[in-house]
């Protein structure tokens, strides 16, 4: 049975998923560049920061995020079901029609096709393409889930299945568009209605591929890593349902103090604050897992790194609610605090848990049992790390200054402050924000050296690849 497994379009997904990373970093750095030395968009349109900030968004999200749990997900559906994929041709047109989608992605963005709508800026043609191979994989998925020769359905699948569905719906919903031309077109909504569909998908985006896309993701391989059991099958159900029940209404919570009725704030509020229970039921279950084996945590960076990405998971889930409430939301609002916060849980949370599920799952699939360098991980590491805490320190602290600034008020009246005094006073913390960025990319290409190394050459670690089975 294990034979009959497609390991062959796991590894393109992965490999993917390790470029984009690459690529999608880059090309952030290069922004948090130009916010500091504006002459770095070398007066081209093609370089500007609006049209860079969707691809850099695209690349991170579309492009690592998707491929790393498309990937992930077919491996682990396969090995837990204990059955083959459904369809190996379909498989091969999820991987190739998703890689398209991501090169159309790259040639029009930065040309200026957008709907400028946020991680939704693609054209109406590419949205469509989107969809088909969405539901390719949907029906690639189930189908597996369907034909497995076990009864039980593995938790990691039910996070999966979350995901595909949700993403399938307000992916749809949101981009429903009229098209003017080939590469332009408008939304059917307008106004107040449109911004509520836009963050219904927008927060969603974040709380489906980014949230319990990646949860379903550690849950298996935080287990493999451990070799232990997850911790508590209950909390596993608490979080499931619980993020399932409350993100999907939670995105209002970016539109408080806007034209939109205060009962729909109101709504996202709660359901944000609600959010802190089923988030960290997660994190818990996850550190607890990982601390069943403090032996091994103690020397194994692929644990180290996991540890790491559930401790800003659960930072970032006790901010987010947080800047959900309405006089923490006034000073927060559209300052760099809200950067900071969403780079602490990307770095964080979604790099770290990636970085951890690359270091233990690629060298297997090609036959490894360790990387070629722990050094080089242990670098890559702290690299990490620092990276993190430079950039969301600087982004935290100019955020509170820009929040301030903005409210401060004269006695008759008047601003305090003007917008230009504002960006004097942030400009060294895009510096900061900028080195830290530097330091974290410099760690991603510390990790390829390490792969690169591992993968090309023959050495005493390479023996048949062993899978522990708590996770099956």
């Amino acid at each position: 049975m294990e034979a009959d497994y497609n390991i062959r379009v796991v590894k393109y997904f992965i490999v993917t998923a390790l470029a984009w990373a690459l690529v999608g970093m880059l090309v952030g750095l290069m922004l948090a560049a130009q916010l500091y030395w504006p002459a770095l968009n070398f007066d081209s349109e093609y370089f500007q920061f609006g049209r860079l900030r969707p691809l850099h968004t695209s690349g991170v999200i579309f492009g690592f995020t998707v491929n790393i749990l498309m990937g992930t997900s077919l491996y682990i559906v396969q090995r837990t079901g204990r059955t083959p994929l459904f369809n190996n041709t379909l498989a091969w047109m999820v991987y190739w029609g998703w890689q398209l989608v991501l090169m159309l992605a790259v040639i029009t963005l930065p040309l200026g096709f957008t709907t400028s709508k946020e991680y939704a800026e693609l054209e109406w043609p590419i949205d469509i393409l989107i969809a088909v191979v969405w539901v390719m994989y949907a029906v690639l998925f189930f189908g597996t889930v369907g034909k497995r020769t076990v009864k039980h359905i593995f938790v990691s699948n039910w996070f999966f299945g979350a995901f595909i569905i949700v993403i399938a719906m307000i992916f749809i919903v949101n981009n429903l568009e009229y098209p003017v031309s080939l590469w332009k077109s408008y939304s059917i909504y307008s106004g107040t209605q449109d911004a509520i569909v836009q963050w219904w998908w927008g927060h969603n985006a974040v709380g489906f591929l980014l949230t319990a896309g990646i949860i379903g993701m550690n849950y298996y391989f935080i287990s493999k890593a451990t070799e232990r059991p997850i911790y508590s099958y209950r909390l596993s159900v608490v979080n499931f349902w619980g993020l399932v029940g409350f993100y999907t209404w939670a995105g209002t919570h970016h539109l408080i103090y806007s034209s939109v009725d205060d009962w729909v704030q109101n709504l996202g509020i709660i359901m944000s604050l609600l959010l802190w229970l089923p988030s960290w039921a997660g994190a818990f279950n996850n550190l607890m897992t990982l601390l069943s084996n403090k032996e091994k945590l103690k020397h194994d960076f692929v644990m180290l790194f996991f540890l790491s990405a559930v401790i800003y998971y659960a930072l970032a889930t006790l901010e987010g609610p947080l800047l959900s409430i309405r006089w923490f939301n006034m000073v927060a609002h559209n300052t760099e605090w809200i950067v900071g916060h969403v780079h602490s849980a990307a770095l964080g949370w979604v790099a770290m848990s990636g970085f951890a599920v690359f270091y233990y799952f690629i060298p297997r699939l090609w036959g490894y049992t360790e990387m070629w360098s722990r050094r080089l991980m242990k670098w890559h590491f702290w690299f990490s790390h620092i990276g993190i805490t430079l950039y969301a320190v600087a982004l935290w602290i100019g955020g509170i200054g820009q929040g301030y600034m903005w409210l401060k008020q004269n006695a008759d009246g008047s601003l305090a402050y003007s917008f230009v005094e504002s960006m004097n006073f942030v400009g060294p913390w895009f510096l900061m924000r900028f080195i830290g960025g530097a330091f974290f990319v410099a760690g991603v290409l510390i990790m390829l050296y390490n792969f690169y190394r591992t993968l090309t050459q023959s050495w005493d670690a390479r023996e048949p690849a062993r899978e522990v089975a708590y996770a099956d």
